[in-house]
């Protein structure tokens, strides 16, 4: 140990080579203890699409500090990495750059297209990997997985054909969601819905028998070539004697007939509808219950077929206007009518989503959904921080739709289902024996082999393999609020349904990164920030201070290079007492160091501050790891900043100079040696969120690697409410009278009277013994401590908690702007009355808060009621001098 640290934080020197080391020492493996209570993780895992942004650094920290406590505990952690192949989005991406070579996928064929991708995954896959690393991600490479593994895919083939066998898998032919982009089916929750400007077309629909016509309104005129009937409501007086007969499809000019429906609404609109059963869902039921035929009239990528006649190969959006302008031409456009209203949108492509007819693969989600609400009553249950993430869950399984499954694509899980030229399908693991058997082309739904990620990765369909068996269930899963129904929701089902058990016992549901005017990242907006630019800057360790202090579970953050420099600073704070404590060490060792630290907690040596510095760590360690618990970060973040830098770097450090500055010996020992515990207290706290620097400083001050130290608990003998006390009242001294001199401008150099007056002997006692600190912090020219000072009608005055505290600045002092500062006083302190008042006059805060809770705000109202009286009592007495 050198027992040195760089004179300036350089967090680019501090994190080099440092991950390498850990790797190189297989610090992030499970500890292999049988005895250790299991603690796993799998990480979400992230699109081979493209580099990390802001918001997986966010969700991988959070990780990182959870499973970094709990390695320290003595937990047997395991946090497993991977990746996710993520069918369309990575297809479009492969595909965006073969167009950019004139080429596309079907100039390729299957085979070759797909070695352009698994290229496209090792690229992006390197990537990946090399920015976990600058993050300080303490994953176990040796268990990494990618949702395209040989054993995952056995895993998703075996679900597939069970939920098949149990007839919770079906096929067959119904309206879709169809992204004409990426000419795939989407389910529901890949539409996202925009309110676009549109038009609602009202046109004439002749009656066959020429009595006159039916005028009809529809968004999409381009559909009617597949109109295939016209409803309306049978108890609608107005068309009820219609039903039967017949009306000609304009531009056509075939008959199709009219049809009694309720899906007519009669206040709606004209209260006739067509009927187009290929390209609306609702007009899929109606032409069911009435037997008509589904009519396609569009390609798979949006352009019109051959049944549009004229506008046959014109894009669907193209063939609308066209339309139109035909329907006018022939004297059957009534009227155009401009609305606003919502259109679905691929969430991949972005292109406007077309309703269609089409032959897929769907998840009877009935009976899941039932199961997955039922297990959220039971002791199994999984629990949501925050706990509103729960209803948000259930209300979605309880109005789920069957999940589509099937994806046009050719990457992703090749769907194990054969059919051959009798018009036969066998689904199976494996493909079926004989010829003429052909693989069905299209692949599965991203999330299909996501769903089972928790327990696909453990080693899952074999129920021996020994992940699964220690780590399964897993522990926590982070993740944010946008995917709860993509993933977290059908992960639940399917580990249900395939191990009896929840996936995971708890889940962390964090918010979105936002910009520092509260909108979100996006590439339109410009405003994304790259998180490897951010550590560059400012070191991994700042950037990750930044994310865990961020925001409350459940909300989101906004990011700005302010709260950045905050967080270097914050650093550099460490750093720098670190630097002053080893340069103080004077070769003391951390195991002397507990040693001599024993003997103050038995009351055997130090002086009060000491006993106060770890009595404040004592409480800080059990507030700490209580908001870890909770996984509230930010509230953890709070207590070590207001320990580190306000108790122990701003007050302590400066008051342990009184004893490094002195001739005793003795005394030094002990102060250095809490000095130095209390710094590998702090270490040790702060290493799951700041890994590198923690790890540099640690190795100044111990052998081995904080990675695998103990984490911090609470030492009961520390306790000690007297220090606690004692000190915070000298502080309040010291500030009081610094706060003074400042008021009237005095010099801290300036010796001056103080006069300090006490409620009580034991106070009085305390002052009177630690005089030594209050000269040097107030540096006083007369200095009185009595419990019978008269009070100088000249003077500043205080007032804490047992004492009140003059000085007589006679020829300094202002009497009307005393009054005026001692007015502002006597307003805060009844500001503080009237809001513990309101706490206390609450009866339900009363009855059901915690006894001690209580009685803290009953003796907080005692305190300022006497701070109030004294300042009201010293305004009299001020108010005679004017």
């Amino acid at each position: 140990m050198s027992k040195e640290l760089s004179p300036k934080y350089n967090p680019a020197e501090v994190e080099a080579g440092r991950y390498t080391k850990w790797l190189e020492a297989d610090s992030f493996a499970p500890s292999g203890d049988a005895e250790a209570k299991p603690y796993s993780i799998v990480i979400p895992p992230p699109n081979v699409t493209g580099k990390l942004h802001l918001g997986h650094a966010w969700d991988t920290t959070l990780q990182d500090i959870i499973i970094r406590q709990k390695r320290m505990q003595g937990y047997d952690t395991l946090w497993l990495p991977g990746m996710d192949h993520a069918g369309i989005a990575t297809q479009a991406k492969v595909e965006e750059r073969l167009r950019e070579q004139g080429i596309s996928r079907y100039d390729l064929g299957r085979d070759k297209f797909l070695d352009k991708v698994w290229e496209w995954k090792d690229e992006y896959a390197s990537t990946i990997k090399e920015q976990w690393g600058k993050l300080g991600l303490s994953l176990d490479y040796s268990r990494e997985r990618f949702t395209l593994d040989d054993g995952l895919s056995d895993a998703v083939k075996k679900v597939f054909v069970e939920l098949y066998k149990k007839g919770l898998i079906y096929r067959g032919e119904f309206i879709i969601n169809w992204d004409p982009a990426a000419r795939t089916a989407l389910s529901d929750i890949e539409v996202i819905h925009k309110d676009v400007e549109g038009a609602f077309y009202h046109m004439n629909y002749l009656l066959e028998d020429g009595s006159g016509a039916l005028e009809v309104a529809t968004t999409r005129p381009e559909t009617m070539f597949g109109d295939v009937a016209v409803a309306v409501n049978p108890e609608d007086l107005r068309y009820k004697d219609l039903i039967g007969k017949n009306v000609i499809l304009p531009i056509v000019n075939k008959p199709i007939p009219i049809v009694g429906d309720e899906h007519a609404d009669p206040e709606f609109g004209t209260g006739v509808v067509k009927v187009t059963p290929a390209h609306d869902p609702n007009d899929f039921e109606v032409g069911k219950r009435h037997d008509l035929p589904q009519v396609n009239v569009m390609n798979d990528d949006g352009t019109m077929n051959e049944l549009a006649g004229e506008f046959v190969g014109m894009d669907r959006f193209d063939a609308r206007k066209a339309t139109v302008k035909k329907l006018e031409e022939l004297g059957q456009l009534v009227k155009i009518e401009q609305r606003v209203h919502s259109v679905g949108h691929s969430e991949r492509s972005g292109a406007v989503v077309e309703p269609r007819l089409s032959t897929q693969w769907f998840v009877k989600m009935d009976q899941l959904a039932k199961n997955a609400i039922a297990n959220q009553e039971t002791e199994d249950k999984v629990s949501f921080y925050p706990p509103r993430f729960n209803d948000t869950f259930l209300q979605w399984m309880e109005n789920v739709h069957d999940w589509v499954i099937s994806r046009q694509l050719w990457w992703g899980h090749q769907i194990p289902a054969w059919y051959n030229e009798a018009g036969e399908m066998y689904v199976g693991e494996e493909a079926p024996e004989g010829d003429g058997w052909v693989q069905d082309e299209d692949v599965l739904d991203t999330w299909f082999s996501s769903a089972l990620w928790p327990f696909s990765t453990m080693g899952w369909p074999n129920e021996e393999a020994t992940d699964f068996n220690r780590y399964f269930p897993t522990s926590t899963l982070v993740t944010g609020y946008d995917i709860i129904f993509f993933w977290v929701s059908r992960m639940i089902f399917q580990s249900l349904e395939f191990t009896d058990r929840r996936p995971f016992k708890n889940v962390l549901i964090h918010g979105l990164i936002r910009d520092e005017q509260g909108r979100k990242m996006s590439k339109s907006l410009g405003n994304g920030i790259d998180p490897m630019d951010v550590i560059d800057q400012y070191g991994a360790d700042a950037l990750r201070w930044f994310l865990s202090n961020g925001s409350a579970p459940g909300q989101d953050v906004r990011f700005s290079y302010e709260k950045m420099d905050a967080s270097w600073n914050f650093i550099n704070k460490i750093w720098n007492i670190s630097r002053y404590i080893l340069m103080n060490n004077e070769g003391l060792t951390l195991a002397d160091a507990k040693a001599n630290v024993a003997k103050v907690a038995a009351d055997k040596a130090g002086n009060v501050t000491d006993k106060w510095i770890l009595h404040n760590l004592n409480e800080t360690i059990g507030k700490v790891t209580d908001a870890f618990e909770k996984f509230e970060f930010g509230i953890a973040g709070h207590q070590l900043y207001n320990f580190i830098w306000d108790e122990f770097a701003d007050w302590y450090v400066e008051l342990t100079k009184e004893v490094l500055y002195s001739d005793n010996e003795d005394d030094k020992v002990i102060t250095r040696s809490v000095l130095l515990y209390t710094l590998d207290q702090i270490l040790r706290l702060l290493h799951p969120i700041m890994p590198f620097v923690t790890e540099e400083i640690f190795g100044q001050i111990s052998e081995g690697s904080i990675v695998s130290a103990d984490y911090p608990v609470v030492t009961p003998a520390f306790e000690n409410k007297a220090a606690h006390q004692g000190v915070e009242s000298l502080k309040d001294l010291i500030r009081a009278v610094r706060n003074s001199r400042s008021e009237v401008n005095v010099a801290p150099s300036k010796p001056i009277t103080i006069l300090i007056k006490t409620a009580d002997s034991q106070l009085e006692d305390f002052f009177t013994a630690n005089v030594n600190y209050i000269k040097r912090f107030t540096n006083p020219e007369h200095l009185e401590i009595s419990s019978t000072i008269a009070a100088p009608e000249l003077a500043m005055s205080s007032v804490i908690t047992g004492a009140e505290i003059f000085l007589p600045l006679a020829d300094l002092l202002n009497v009307t702007e005393e009054l005026e500062r001692l007015n502002k006083e006597l307003a805060k302190w009844q500001k503080e009355l009237d809001m513990v008042g309101k706490k206390l006059s609450n009866e339900r805060f009363v009855q059901n808060a915690k006894p001690e809770v209580v009685d803290k705000e009953r003796q907080k109202q005692a305190d300022y009621q006497t701070k109030y009286d004294a300042t009201k009592e010293r305004i009299a007495e001020m108010e005679k001098l004017v």
